[in-house]
């Protein structure tokens, strides 16, 4: 034998130098056993060198190799087939600013003519008589309106971001994503629509120091009521709005909030109307009926509670989520009894049609941009964390509209869309004939003025807050959008109230305010 064999190409594994082999000589093709040494001796019975290459691809490798074929959210662009890396989910908010607007606007239109329609409700049923001597009825409309659009534009946020990073691709986690979070909502609609109709009770009270027993309970049957059938109705559509938007290739947070925004004030104002009407009709004849309502939906608490802990994904939230809701709700209530001071005066007479509106466009728009943070922030790791989307603590308005970022470039889509949206829905109001206003020039500047400074401080307090939740190690999801959509409800109403008090001042007659 040559003391020099003729050279071969060769690796080096752990230090041993071998020669190179075809994979598929090494295993039995049957069984995966070692093929005996003899089998690679060539003809003339000289050995063939074999090298044996130690690779990361064992059967953790494997594993992970299958667990990366099975996932089906994951990108195939690549064929590079390297362990190194984890994969890397895919990202819904790798957008150009048109896509952005493209998945916006049609439902930001359709949230927006569901305010309308809660508007031309808030213009009708204000002169029944349940709102006429039962005015603490008016403070629960902000509070129940925002009450729903937080539990459900939260409820959206969160199994939206659930969506996107792979938490309902299986029944089994859909199914329990669904009863958890149903569960949830009615525990959080229940007890906060009990405490709004105390906080209505009490707002009424104070200015006037009149108290009485009987409306009292009214108000808390209906808040209780209302609040329960909404939460139902409006949690369903939104898993179905969510579960559609996923197959069809939508981002969710797109869509969905602005959706549960607009469904709720419609539908949550209109149960408000009926079930205090009716129950105002009960109470000379039925006067049992009231506390019977109230009995029955707080002896419902216990089983959602139940249901509720047993889900993993909601039971933080259902011993951790009531601060933001409780003190959102408190706020909205504040823009009630704003709403309650000025629909009785005659120069404030077409407030009630544009409260619903204003308040609404500017909740949806700012829980758009809150929902998309909070998902482009879990992409990049947990609440608390800090990669290299670190929390800013105070950003600058320059960072929050004029940057590169796709946060930045959604807010710029979201603001411009106030303009051409509310003019559409003021031209669907005059057309409908309500709010007994004229829309001349001078209103509409007035008003537009007020929409765009509501949305352009809420924008820049969700790029504040979010990022500050963020690193206080509270999932934005859950405690963002309930501030957010209560400033929205409280500077929307304020600035609203405010502007119209201009015009009476100025005497804009040709604006027919209060005619």
């Amino acid at each position: 034998m040559s003391s020099k064999p003729e050279q071969k190409d060769t690796h080096q594994a752990n230090g041993a130098v071998l020669p190179i082999v075809p994979v598929d000589c090494i295993t039995s093709p049957e069984r995966g056993q070692l093929v005996e040494p003899s089998d690679f001796l060539g003809p003339d019975g000289a050995g063939v060198e074999v090298v044996v290459l130690e690779s990361r691809a064992n059967a953790k490798g494997v594993r992970e190799e299958d667990a990366l074929l099975e996932n089906g959210s994951q990108s195939n662009e690549s064929d590079d087939t390297s362990t190194d890396r984890g994969p890397e989910p895919a990202s819904p908010l790798k957008e150009t600013s048109f896509s952005i607007g493209l998945q916006v606007l049609f439902p930001f239109l359709l949230a927006g003519f569901g305010t309308v329609a809660a508007g031309m409700v808030l213009d009708i049923v204000q002169h029944w008589d349940v709102f006429k001597y039962v005015t603490e009825v008016f403070i629960l409309v902000p509070a129940l309106l925002g009450l729903k659009g937080n539990l459900e534009m939260t409820l959206a946020s969160r199994l939206s971001t659930a969506a996107n990073i792979g938490q309902m691709d299986t029944p089994k986690e859909l199914w329990k994503m669904i009863t958890g979070n149903m569960a949830l909502i009615q525990v959080q609609a229940t007890v906060v629509g009990f405490l709004a109709s105390i906080a209505a009770v009490v707002f009424g009270w104070i200015p006037d120091g009149h108290f009485s027993i009987d409306h009292a309970v009214l108000l808390c049957a209906s808040s209780v009521a209302t609040a329960f059938i909404a939460s139902l109705v409006l949690g369903m559509i939104m898993i179905g709005v969510i579960i559609g938007s996923r197959k069809m290739g939508i981002n969710p947070d797109n869509v969905a909030t602005p959706i549960a925004a607009s469904l709720g004030d419609l539908i949550t104002l209109a149960l408000l109307s009926g079930i205090s009407w009716g129950l105002y009709k009960e109470l000379e004849s039925k006067a049992y009926v009231n506390p019977l309502v109230c009995a029955f939906f707080i002896a419902l608490l216990p089983i959602w509670v139940i249901i509720a802990k047993k889900n993993a994904a909601t039971r933080e939230v259902l011993y951790s989520g009531w601060e933001p809701v409780i003190i959102a709700m408190a706020i909205s209530s504040v823009g009630g009894l704003i709403l309650d001071r000025t629909v009785s005066d005659p120069n404030f007479a077409g407030m009630a049609v544009f409260t619903p509106v204003i308040n609404g466009v500017g909740g949806n728009l700012v829980a758009v941009q809150a929902s998309r943070i909070s998902t482009y922030l879990h992409m990049s790791g947990m609440p608390g964390e800090s990669p290299d989307t670190a929390p800013r603590r105070c950003p600058s308005p320059c960072t929050t509209f004029f940057s590169s970022d796709v946060n930045s470039r959604s807010a710029r889509v979201l603001f411009l869309l106030v303009v051409p949206g509310h003019l559409v829905f003021l031209y669907t109001i005059s057309s409908m004939q309500g709010g007994h206003t004229t829309l001349t020039l001078i209103f509409i500047v007035f008003y537009m003025t007020a929409a765009l400074l509501q949305v352009l401080i809420l924008l820049y307090i969700a790029d504040w807050m979010v990022h500050w939740m963020w690193g206080r190690d509270l999932d934005p999801d859950n405690f963002s959008i309930p501030y957010l959509t209560a400033l929205g409800d409280l500077i929307g109403t304020g600035l609203l109230a405010l502007s119209f008090h201009v015009l009476w001042l100025i005497g804009d007659r040709d604006s027919d305010v209060g005619d």
